[in-house]
């Protein structure tokens, strides 16, 4: 099994939102649908803009509140490495 850890954003950039899942597809479909209540509909997060992939779920969730515990840069900085322009990435 794959496990994701994803970072979405909102139009314009401004608002980030880190988390983890099994289904990276369906997950983001949620996000865009806006059926999960909180801060992602709140804020109209829907946009992916990176994620990383592995096959453990402990490494995905310490991953996921390592970057969480980051500050907003060093966020975007890691975004930067493999998305310079912040534009929303094709999922299969």
């Amino acid at each position: 099994m794959e496990y994701y850890v994803y970072i979405l954003s909102n139009k314009t950039n401004s608002v980030l939102y880190v988390g983890v899942t099994n289904n990276l597809v369906k997950r983001v479909f949620e996000h865009k649908s806006k059926v999960i209540e909180g801060f992602t509909k709140k804020y109209n997060i829907n946009k992916l803009i990176y994620y990383e992939i592995t096959t453990d779920i402990y490494s995905a969730i310490t991953r996921e509140k390592q970057i969480k515990s980051w500050n907003r840069k060093r966020k975007i900085d890691l975004i930067a490495t493999t998305n310079p322009d912040f534009k929303e990435l094709d999922i299969v």
